[in-house]
Order: C-alpha cells, then sequence, then structure tokens
C-alpha cells in the first residue's frame, strides 16, 4: 500500500505507469536520501511509492502512427487557451531576459500574435528544444482537464484507486497539483497529512485558481478570493523554480493563506522538469517531514 502518492504534470500522454515510475523513482528516492543527510526521515520501501497517472486520457485515439495532433499557430482557441499562452509569455518574458515581452511586439489580430507568443517562448530558456506543436499541446491539456468534466473526474478517479489508509503523503507537479488539490478537497475523510506541490499553477487568477473545485471563496476580512484547504492535509509545501513559467504565480500563499510553507529551488535549465524538483533536498525534506509527522 502507498505511503507516498505522486500525480504527474502535463506531457506525459504517450507514456504509461510504469515509464513515469520507471523516469521519476530515483529523482524522489535522491531527494530523500539527501533531506536524511540533514537529519530528515529514514528510508522509504520504494514498494510504498504509488504513481498516479492519467496521461492516457489526452491520447488521441485516432492516429496509430502519430499520436499527436499537428498543432499550428491557428489552433489555439480564442478565449482560455490564448489567455493562458499570454500568461505564459509574460512571465517567461520575466524571468529571461532573452524573451521578447508582449508589450514590445506589435501584435495583430489572431494567430498572427499567437504565432509572435510561440516564436518568442521556443527560443526561450524555458521552452528550448520544444517544438511549438507540443507547446500548444500543453495548453489544450490545461483547457481538457478544466472544461471537459470527464476528464476532470478520470483524473481524479486515477489518484483516488491509489490512495488507502496508509497514505501519507501526496505530491502533485504541474497540472498534476491541480488534479490533486481537487481530489484532496473532495475527500477529507482521507488520511493524508501532508501534500508537496511542484512547479505549480494553482494560483493563477482567472485562468486555474477561479475554476478550481471547490471555486475559492472572498476572505471575510478582506474580501479577496481565497481557495480552499486541501481536505485534512497539516502540512503544504509548495515548491517553485523562479524560472518555472508554469508556476506562474509562484507563492502560492498569497491565493491559499499562510499555511502554506513556501520554497524557491533552483533546477537549472529544467525549470519545470518533475525529476530536479523531486531531487532537490528540500522537496526531500517535506517528504520525508510528513512521512515523519
Amino acid at each position: 500500500m502507498a505511503r507516498v502518492v505522486v500525480v504527474h504534470g502535463i506531457r506525459q500522454h504517450v507514456k504509461g505507469p510504469h515509464q513515469l515510475r520507471a523516469s521519476i523513482l530515483a529523482a524522489l528516492l535522491d531527494g530523500l536520501a539527501f533531506a536524511r543527510a540533514d537529519g530528515h526521515g529514514a528510508d522509504l520501501d520504494p514498494e510504498s511509492v504509488a504513481f498516479a497517472f492519467y496521461g492516457d486520457v489526452f491520447r488521441s485515439r485516432g492516429e496509430v502512427l502519430a499520436p499527436d495532433a499537428h498543432f499550428d499557430a491557428v489552433d489555439v482557441e480564442t478565449g482560455f487557451e490564448q489567455d493562458l499562452l499570454l500568461a505564459w509569455w509574460r512571465r517567461a518574458a520575466e524571468v529571461d531576459r532573452r524573451v521578447v515581452p508582449p508589450e514590445a511586439e506589435t501584435l495583430g489580430g489572431s494567430p498572427r500574435w499567437v504565432q509572435s507568443a510561440l516564436r518568442a517562448m521556443t527560443r526561450s530558456r524555458f521552452f528550448m528544444g520544444l517544438s511549438e506543436r507540443l507547446l500548444i499541446g500543453d495548453l489544450k491539456q490545461v483547457r481538457s482537464y478544466l472544461f471537459d468534466p470527464a476528464v476532470r473526474q478520470v483524473a481524479r478517479d486515477r489518484v483516488a484507486t491509489c490512495v488507502s489508509d496508509e497514505t501519507e503523503v501526496v505530491v502533485g507537479h504541474s497540472l498534476g497539483s491541480v488534479v490533486a488539490y481537487e481530489a484532496l478537497c473532495a475527500h477529507p475523510e482521507w488520511p493524508v497529512r501532508s501534500f508537496v506541490t511542484l512547479g505549480s499553477p494553482l494560483g493563477l487568477r482567472h485562468l486555474i485558481f477561479d475554476r478550481l473545485e471547490p471555486p475559492p471563496k472572498p476572505d471575510p476580512a478582506t474580501g479577496e478570493l481565497r481557495g480552499g484547504w486541501p481536505g485534512a492535509v497539516t502540512a503544504w509545501t509548495n515548491v517553485a523554480d523562479r524560472g518555472d513559467v508554469v508556476a506562474v504565480e509562484e507563492d502560492l500563499r498569497i491565493r491559499f493563506g499562510d499555511r502554506v510553507r513556501q520554497i524557491r529551488v533552483d533546477n537549472g535549465a529544467s525549470a519545470h522538469d518533475i525529476a530536479p524538483y523531486l531531487s532537490d533536498r528540500l522537496t526531500g525534506a517535506a517528504i520525508a517531514d510528513g512521512l515523519d509527522a
């Protein structure tokens, strides 16, 4: 039975649960080992780590040889997808001086400005090596989760199948932090004590935060929208790299309160990748402390 459940993020749709486990379990164990060297926790049996996989819900069933759709700028839909792309572009320009900010471009109509955004972002340090097609696919995966109730439910159900009476820590990366958060909120009876989010977009107003289930509510004291606390969790640690474009609102305390413990790490050139997040000693300490609680 799983003591730790890890929920992956976007761009895992052509993998499977066994591949995912093989690629990132070592990083999690390394983070725990670094934490142990600092006096946090004991050994964790790898068999007590489960990976909640939902990437297959985004995989096209219509193309056997080429499961990824061949998107280009005209396929970025108006509304949510374009708004999220613009938010990522602004964030990329903030953290990478090589990225021309939207305000510096002479923006025309769609898809002209969309093409400018894609061109600028794929030349950035964060998205370097990522094709425009895959970047657009990321936008569509986020949109699919937030706007398709069936996809949303399947993803949350995959988390539920991994959680048992022995589960103490849930780790969510990228979109997986949204899936994990909503699953925890829906199941306050779960014994999970510690929630660790990595490269999370949970705090992005209007696009992600305002669409959460359950929806945020006005704070009686300030009137500002405040996100609900995730279930019976007693410790929530949010870990973000300063250069992580997906974590547009890096500090989740602004949206969810000061009970969130906020940590900044340096993932090098792989700012959003799950492996360097998991292998960081501070992430390892957050997981280890949850197991020791």
